[in-house]
């Protein structure tokens, strides 16, 4: 074993340690309290502020802090959690929400309809990637007493209703946040929130840990005494922890897929695909629409042609996946919201149609047999994406495009591609989340060209038309007619080809089998852990 290999674990075991007698084995025993559950969460977040940033890092950890109003079956109905009721009237535009009372922040101080409305108003709406959206209808939240907070909207948003988990919309102190930048906050990395886990330590480069809030507002939960997510830089190392039991979960991607093929065979493991309904990740080439020559629609179609999808989730994601040509996931086929009516790239002579589209745009190939070079920077997020781009590194080869690769940081990468726009290509996936107006219209409506918004419109790509349908998709009460706009949104964007989709991942979470309730929700590793418990 390599010596990093052999300090990691160390530094796992060391960590379960703490926990005492709790991890030691017991007999089974349903819902038994205490004990520590390890974490494996890479790379390793740029901040715990999820209020500000919706990397996958972030949200793991950030989600056993912070409470938000509602929480979802796996049926994506709305569920109480800080909000104990709601009703919908005056034809969708209030919304009134009945707060739980009793609840307090992990400070001691209580939550109040104060926190709501100062969290929506002056956070989620301004600085929260998709919160902008998200609440873009609402113009007031009124809070007649502490325990209510009734939302006013010019238009009906009954997409509102399905973003308002803990994930999605932590719920935010407004004592503690109120003052100050709260894009550069103090305590966006020591969170203080309702929920079921505090905030102890974060060492940088090595672990957060989270202890049990004795005073959560759910009696009897948490059931464990506490979490460690844990940051480990090498992937046999993460799969090594969790094959000896030194680290309990882990999910999308931590475990290079090739691993949890090998997993999913031992009598300690078990391979669990639940908990990512409410997301539906896609994955994607972002194309710089605005710089040259990704502003020729003839190059991004090429590439778009030049990829090999099937090849790409056999042999960078293991099989855990599936081809798709567009931005909305197969997984709303049964609300009429997908469509593959479009414009096919995936098609066996797609390198002979990528070569005329680039000789016919006015890149001939050189006496190199290259026509022009290029930058791919690769999403820091795993072995998959580095072998995904040296995949599409090759690809590129094949048509005359000369692609180098960059890999940085998280937060590097986050500000080159969303803030500076300072890049070529780079490879993304974007969750769809519970509607498309959550999710999908963030990545190409003119709206979200927000430089310093992660996770938005990073191609800069507008379209008049395309924005109209989308602003009508919105309000559309009809879902007949509503499928129908959305039919109409995916062929001009496909077309167009901001961006060039490959495929929607099927996330495989990895589970030491002694840990039970770790996934109970559509949002999976994005859920609390308030119910997860150890045998």
């Amino acid at each position: 074993m390599r010596p990093d290999r052999r300090l990691a674990l160390a530094g796992i075991t060391s960590l379960l340690g703490m926990a005492g007698t709790g991890l030691m084995p017991q007999p089974a025993m349903a819902q038994r309290r205490g004990g520590t559950l390890v974490l494996v969460v890479q790379p390793e977040p740029p901040t715990l502020g999820s209020y500000i940033s919706t990397a996958l890092p972030v949200g793991q950890v950030a989600t056993k802090i912070y409470d938000g109003l509602l929480e979802y079956d796996f049926d994506l109905k709305p569920l109480p959690s800080l909000a104990e009721s709601w009703t919908v009237s005056d034809g969708g535009r209030t919304v009134t929400f009945r707060l739980r009372s009793g609840v307090k922040f992990h400070d001691g101080q209580p939550f109040t309809s104060a926190d709501v409305q100062f969290t929506v108003m002056e956070v989620l709406k301004k600085v929260h990637p998709r919160g902008i959206n998200t609440f873009s209808e609402v113009t007031a939240i009124e809070t007649p007493d502490p325990q209510t907070a009734i939302f006013r909207l010019t238009r009906p948003a009954p997409y509102m209703m399905m973003a308002l988990s803990g994930y999605e919309s932590p719920i935010l102190p407004k004592h503690v946040f109120g003052q100050g930048d709260i894009r550069s906050h103090q305590n966006a990395n020591s969170p203080v929130g309702t929920g079921p886990f505090r905030f102890v330590q974060w060492r940088r480069g090595e672990f957060v840990r989270l202890d049990r809030n004795p005073d959560y507002w759910k009696p009897g939960l948490p059931y464990l005494d506490r979490i460690v997510v844990r940051f480990i830089g090498d992937t046999g190392t993460r799969a090594a922890a969790l094959e000896k039991g030194e680290a309990h979960v882990a999910g999308f991607g931590a475990v290079p897929y090739n691993d949890v093929r090998r997993l999913e065979r031992l009598p300690n493991i078990r391979i669990e695909t639940r908990g990512y309904e409410m997301l539906s990740p896609v994955v994607e080439l972002m194309f710089n629409t605005r710089k040259p020559p990704f502003d020729n629609v003839r190059v991004r179609q090429a590439i778009s042609f030049s990829i090999d999808r099937q090849f790409v989730i056999d042999n960078m994601w293991f099989g855990f996946g599936k081809p798709t040509n567009g931005p909305i996931s197969s997984n709303f086929a049964p609300s009429g919201f997908y469509s593959a009516d479009v414009m096919n790239y995936n098609v066996p002579d797609g390198v002979d149609r990528a070569n005329r589209l680039l000789d016919e745009a006015g890149f001939p190939r050189r006496a190199d047999g290259t026509r022009f070079e290029i930058v791919h920077d690769i999403t820091p997020y795993g072995e998959e994406w580095r072998r995904f781009g040296e995949y599409t590194q090759q690809a590129l080869a094949r048509i005359g495009i000369k692609a180098s690769l960059r890999y940085e940081d998280v937060a590097t990468w986050l500000r080159r591609v969303y803030t500076d726009y300072d890049y070529d290509v780079s490879s993304n996936s974007l969750f769809n989340l519970a509607d498309p107006v959550l999710g999908v219209h963030r990545a190409f409506h003119s709206r979200f060209i927000r430089p310093g918004t992660v996770f938005v419109n990073g191609v800069r790509w507008s379209d008049p038309r395309a924005d109209e349908l989308m602003d009508q998709a919105t309000i559309e009460p009809d879902p007949r007619k509503r499928a129908e706009l959305y039919t109409e949104i995916q062929k001009i964007v496909v077309a167009a080809a901001p961006l060039a989709w490959t495929h929607e991942i099927n996330y495989a979470t990895v589970l030491d089998r002694r840990y039970r309730d770790v996934i109970v929700s559509p949002l999976g590793l994005f859920g609390s852990f308030d119910r997860a418990w150890r045998e």
